[in-house]
């Protein structure tokens, strides 16, 4: 069994100061461990606040919520892979729900974003996953596959080792709505299917998590469940005491 990832998207939430905070409390509860990886996404404005928090403790690691798919260039507002791994990243997260459905984002950017991470040494973190409107029409595995495939249109089997893949129902995002353990299993089934199919014997090198309205009641069933090799949490990763309840699941 591979260890059991707990990645944290903290989204547009925690100042610098507030992160701080956070790390103070959180680091109380949670000790080294190494039978478990712990990922944080802060903001960008916050990112170099958590990098300073956890100068002591490099078995936690950082990730930047986005990035844009050039290496420099004029791009106001944007960061690039290169600049994110300087910064002190190892992951980016690629394609989440929000940047897909709120700015537009599509399945070619998140390609180009792909790319642009593991040429930079970052370990991309892909999100597919389908709308409420699409799992009550029963397209649940032809959108989730359509996106994964698109995904790694320029990942080869030696680069699979530099991408993660999380399943996040879009109708489970923020809701309070999540998929039962079979339906994540479901679908992580078919994404490990098919990422068989595309990359050959480097699929096994790719962990699944699974990301929507994870919390403390559901995170232990979800974790257990068939092919789910970690968590992807929003919300329930905001409050320190809760996110260290999660991770130690």
């Amino acid at each position: 069994m591979r260890q059991p990832i707990f990645a944290a998207n903290w989204k547009m939430n925690h100042a610098p100061a507030d992160a701080a905070v956070f790390m103070r409390t959180f680091l109380a509860h949670f000790g080294k461990r190494q039978d478990r990886s712990v990922i944080f996404f802060p903001p960008a404005l916050t990112f170099g606040a958590v990098v300073g928090a956890l100068k002591d403790r490099p078995d936690i690691l950082l990730g930047v919520q986005n990035i844009h798919w050039e290496d420099k260039g004029a791009f106001t507002g944007e960061n690039s892979a290169s600049i994110a791994r300087a910064s002190g990243a190892k992951y980016v997260l690629v394609g989440h729900s929000e940047r897909r459905h709120v700015f537009g984002e599509t399945d070619e950017q998140v390609a180009k974003k792909v790319a642009s991470a593991t040429r930079a040494g970052l370990t991309a973190i892909v999100c597919v996953g389908e709308t409420g409107a699409q799992r009550e029409a029963g397209e649940t595995t032809q959108v989730v596959l359509s996106q994964l495939r698109a995904a790694f249109a320029h990942v080869t089997n030696a680069e699979a080792g530099n991408v993660m893949v999380a399943y996040e129902p879009v109708w489970a995002i923020g809701t309070g709505k999540t998929a039962t353990p079979l339906d994540a299993s479901t679908a992580h089934i078919a994404l490990r299917a098919e990422l068989g199919r595309i990359l050959d014997s480097g699929s096994l090198a790719v962990p699944i998590l699974y990301g929507g309205s994870v919390n403390r009641g559901n995170a232990a069933e979800l974790l257990g469940a068939p092919d789910v090799d970690g968590l992807l949490v929003g919300g329930a990763s905001l409050d320190a005491e809760g996110w260290a309840s999660i991770v130690l699941t």
